[in-house]
């Protein structure tokens, strides 16, 4: 994805000529047609191996050479992996080679997970969207991307292939900070499954970034549902505003039984400013990333209690 990464390391020179790389580093290729082969060469590599599968964030990263591997394994040949699937409970298995745009056409993802495909709307620009995959985005961890917050939101899980078999993470567990997860070396994502919203959910969600197709410098998301005149549950995710997307118990726990007025719409976002770290850069300032997350948190909130209260009737 275009953008500025201020997290990323310095780029890498030429010790000769100082000037920047603009080309990737020579590498070697694989392209497996089954999980076990690609874990195996993971593996034996070592970790001087990487997976790319879109490549609209691996592909810049070996072009400024801020990564340098031996080999790419190409996972595109793996049958199976490019599913959207009803998993018969009112939720959705998602593989992990779902092109964003996959996610953004889906009939079946509006219908059951409408936040879900406003949110993926404002991923990059159609290009990007065309290539980039759903299990390369989590896998990648950006802060200032929509998919790791929405994973987060809507209670996902990520199942995970290793040489020695699977293992099912929450996503609530999977992201260790700004572009680091609990993948080990030899890991890939393979599905992302996403279970039922409570009946009658009604959801929000707000994004700001300069221009369209930029990164955002911030965006709130957020479900509720309603009973009687209370809120029976409610869930609140933010990214762009801390050094990974994340749910915000307090701000849950403020609107949780209680009636979404002013005055708790005021206490859910306060939870929310104190809850996050951002970072000056230059696109914006803490103090102003901050003020911004309130505000888009208090949009989301009021969207979701509509949605809510129209499917309460």
């Amino acid at each position: 994805m275009p953008g500025h990464k201020p997290w990323l390391p310095a780029l890498a020179t030429d010790d000769k000529s100082s000037r920047l790389y603009m080309k990737p580093p020579a590498f070697g290729y694989e392209a497996p047609t089954s999980i076990e082969q690609a874990t195996a060469l993971l593996s034996m590599h070592d970790g001087d191996a990487r997976i790319i599968a879109g490549g609209q964030s691996l592909v810049p990263m070996l072009n400024f050479r801020l990564l340098v591997p031996s080999v790419l394994v190409d996972i595109n040949r793996i049958a199976g992996l490019d599913e959207i699937r009803d998993d018969g409970k009112g939720g959705l298995t998602i593989g992990a080679l779902v092109r964003h745009f996959q996610l953004e056409a889906s009939e079946l993802v509006a219908a059951r997970f409408p936040i879900l495909t406003e949110a993926v709307r404002h991923i990059a620009h159609l290009a990007i969207r065309n290539r980039g995959t759903i299990g390369g985005s989590l896998s990648h961890a950006d802060p200032a991307a929509e998919l790791p917050m929405m994973v987060q939101l809507l209670n996902g899980a990520l199942t995970i292939a290793g040489p020695d078999g699977t293992r099912t993470v929450a996503a609530r567990d999977f992201f260790d900070g700004a572009l680091t997860t609990v993948l080990d070396d030899a890991e890939i994502v393979t599905e992302i499954a996403l279970p039922a919203l409570p009946a009658g959910a009604g959801w929000g969600f707000k994004e700001v970034a300069r221009r369209a197709g930029d990164f955002a410098m911030a965006a709130a998301a957020v479900t509720l549902t309603q009973k009687d005149t209370l809120i029976e549950e409610a869930r609140v995710a933010v990214m762009g505003v801390h050094d990974q997307a994340i749910r915000v118990p307090g701000a849950e726990a403020m609107l949780q039984g209680a009636v979404a007025d002013n005055g708790t719409i005021t206490a859910a976002i306060a939870a929310v400013r104190e809850a996050v770290d951002p970072d000056d850069d230059l696109h914006a300032t803490a103090e102003f990333r901050r003020h911004l997350i309130g505000v888009l948190v208090g949009r989301a909130i009021h969207d979701a209690w509509h949605r809510a209260a129209v499917a309460h009737t």
